[in-house]
C-alpha cells in the first residue's frame, strides 16, 4: 500500500510545538484544568514514563502512586502489551467490518470469564461509564421495572445514565432531569428494603469499594442486599471499574466476601492496559438472553468501536501477564505491607485520624487534631474550605518528594492510593518515608505546608 502520509512526523509535531501543551488546553480544551494545576504546583511537564515512575526534561524521576485513576494497573509501556499491540498493529485484521465475528472479541471475553465466576456473557464497549450504562440498560430490560437505587457518594461515572446513579451532589447539579433513582446509604438493609417493597426497582449499583473515601461495603451488606434484591424480582449491579482485576488483592473486589455473585459486573480501566480504552460488562446468560431476544433485536445494544481489535489485544495481554507475574498476589502482599505501616503511624500524628482499604486501594484519612494550636490552624482551613488540609499534604508530596498522589474526592480530607500493581518494597519504602516527612512538617506548626495552606484558603474563599 502505498505510503500518502509522508508529510506528517508525529516526532518532529511534539518537538515543534509540545512545550505549548499548558497553552493548548488553555486555549481549545478545559481552561480549568491548566489553571487548576498552575495554582497547586503541579504543572510539570514529564517527558517520559515506564512502570510506576515518571521523568521531567530534567532528568528527575517521580514515583506514580495514583496510575491514572487506576488505569495504569500494569504500570506504564508495559513491554508484553506494546508487544500486543504492535503485533495486531501489524496483522493488518479486517476490523470492525461490523458483519463477521472475529476471533479476538471471542477470546478475551472468554479469558475474563474464566476469571469471573457465574458470569457467562460479555458486552464490550470503550469505558468504564459505558459498562456502568449498558448495566443500568440490561437491568430495566430485564426485569420491566425503571427504577435504579445506588449508594451515597458513589461513582459510577458521568455521561447521564451513569450519573444519574452518581452520589455526589457537586457532579448533578445542573444536568437534571436525569434517570429514576434513589440513593441509599452504602450498608443500609433497612433502606433497601423500604425501596424495594415499592415494586419499581430494577436493580442496586454498588461499588464494593468506594473510590470517593475508599470507604469498603460493610461484611454481609453484599450478600444480604443480594438476597432482598431477588426475592424482589431485582438485580445486583457491582461496579469495579476502578475495583477489578486485582486493585483490592482478589481478581475482583467483591470476591472478598463470601456467597456474592453478582448479576451484572462491570469492569474498565486496567483491562486497557493503559493504551487502548476498554469496558466490559459481564452479565448472566438470561440477562443477555432477554436483552438479545431475536435477530431482530441484534442490534439493539452495541458501540461503534466495541470489541476493536487493538483494545482486544490490549485486554488479552493485560490478562496473561497478570497471570504470568501474578499480579493479583503482588497487589494483596504489597498493599498489606503499605496499609501496615502507614496505619503504625496513626497514633504518631494526631492529625491522621486513619488508613484503611485493601490491596492496593488505600485511603488516609485527616481528622480534627487535639492540641490547642494545631485545632486553630485545623479550623482555619475547614472554615474555607473541606478538604485543604489533604490538599496541602498531597502538594508537598510531589513538589519536594516527586510522588504523585490525588485527593480522594471534592470536600473529603482522605488521600487515595491506587499507585499500580507491580510496586513492592522499594516504593512502599519510599512512599511512607515522604509522607512521615510531610506528617513531620504538618506538626511542626511552621514552615511552607502552612504558608501553601493559607495561600489555599485565600484561594477558597476568592472562588466564594
Amino acid at each position: 500500500m502505498k505510503d500518502r502520509s509522508q508529510g506528517f512526523d508525529l516526532a518532529r509535531l511534539l518537538e515543534e510545538r509540545g512545550a505549548e501543551r499548558y497553552e493548548l488546553h488553555t486555549r481549545h480544551l478545559n481552561h480549568q484544568l491548566p489553571r487548576m494545576l498552575h495554582t497547586l504546583g503541579f504543572d510539570k511537564v514529564y517527558e517520559r514514563a515506564e512502570g510506576a515512575y515518571f521523568w521531567d526534561a530534567d532528568g528527575n524521576e517521580y514515583l506514580d502512586m495514583l496510575a491514572g485513576f487506576g488505569v495504569m494497573g500494569l504500570g506504564r509501556h508495559h513491554p508484553v502489551v506494546r508487544r500486543a499491540l504492535h503485533d495486531v498493529l501489524d496483522a493488518s485484521t479486517a476490523d470492525l467490518t461490523r458483519f463477521d465475528c472475529q476471533p479476538l472479541p471471542g477470546l478475551l471475553a472468554e479469558k475474563l470469564l474464566a476469571h469471573s465466576p457465574h458470569m457467562d456473557r460479555v458486552f464490550f464497549g470503550n469505558s468504564g461509564t459505558e459498562a456502568v450504562e449498558t448495566a443500568l440498560k440490561f437491568a430495566r430490560y430485564a426485569t420491566g421495572k425503571p427504577r435504579i437505587l445506588y449508594c451515597d457518594h458513589a461513582f459510577h461515572g458521568l455521561t447521564t445514565g451513569s450519573l444519574s446513579v452518581n452520589g455526589e451532589k457537586g457532579f448533578r447539579d445542573g444536568f437534571a432531569p436525569l434517570l429514576p433513582d434513589t440513593a441509599i446509604a452504602l450498608g443500609d438493609l433497612d433502606a433497601l428494603r423500604r425501596e424495594l417493597k415499592r415494586g419499581d426497582v430494577a436493580g442496586l449499583v454498588v461499588e464494593p469499594i468506594q473510590g470517593k473515601g475508599v470507604h469498603t461495603s460493610p461484611p454481609g451488606f453484599l450478600r444480604e442486599a443480594q438476597e432482598l434484591l431477588h426475592r424482589h424480582k431485582a438485580v445486583l449491579i457491582v461496579d469495579e471499574v476502578q475495583t477489578g482485576l486485582g486493585r483490592t488483592g482478589d481478581f475482583y473486589a467483591y470476591q472478598h466476601e463470601e456467597g456474592v455473585e453478582p448479576d451484572l459486573l462491570c469492569v474498565a480501566k486496567a483491562l486497557s492496559g493503559g493504551y487502548v480504552p476498554v469496558g466490559a460488562t459481564l452479565g448472566k446468560d438470561w440477562i443477555f438472553k432477554r436483552v438479545y431476544s431475536s435477530m431482530d433485536r441484534v442490534l439493539v445494544h452495541s458501540a461503534s468501536f466495541g470489541s476493536n481489535a487493538q483494545a482486544m489485544a490490549a485486554g488479552l495481554a493485560v490478562l496473561a501477564v497478570m497471570e504470568e507475574e501474578e499480579t493479583v498476589a503482588n497487589a494483596r502482599r504489597t498493599g498489606d505491607l503499605l496499609r501496615e505501616r502507614l496505619a503504625a503511624l496513626v497514633g504518631r500524628y494526631e492529625l491522621l485520624h486513619e488508613v484503611r482499604g485493601r490491596g492496593l486501594m488505600i485511603g488516609i484519612e485527616f481528622g480534627r487534631p487535639s492540641s490547642l494550636r494545631l485545632r486553630s490552624r485545623w479550623a482555619m482551613l475547614q472554615a474555607a474550605r473541606k478538604g485543604l488540609f489533604a490538599q496541602m499534604v498531597v502538594v508537598p508530596l510531589l513538589q519536594k518528594h516527586r510522588i504523585l498522589t490525588q485527593v480522594s474526592g471534592d470536600h473529603l480530607e482522605v488521600i487515595k492510593l491506587i499507585p499500580p500493581l507491580v510496586i513492592g518494597e522499594p516504593e512502599v519504602d519510599r512512599f511512607v518515608t515522604a509522607f512521615t516527612a510531610v506528617m513531620d512538617d504538618a506538626h511542626s506548626g511552621g514552615g511552607l505546608m502552612w504558608d501553601f495552606g493559607r495561600t489555599l484558603v485565600k484561594q477558597a474563599v476568592a472562588n466564594r
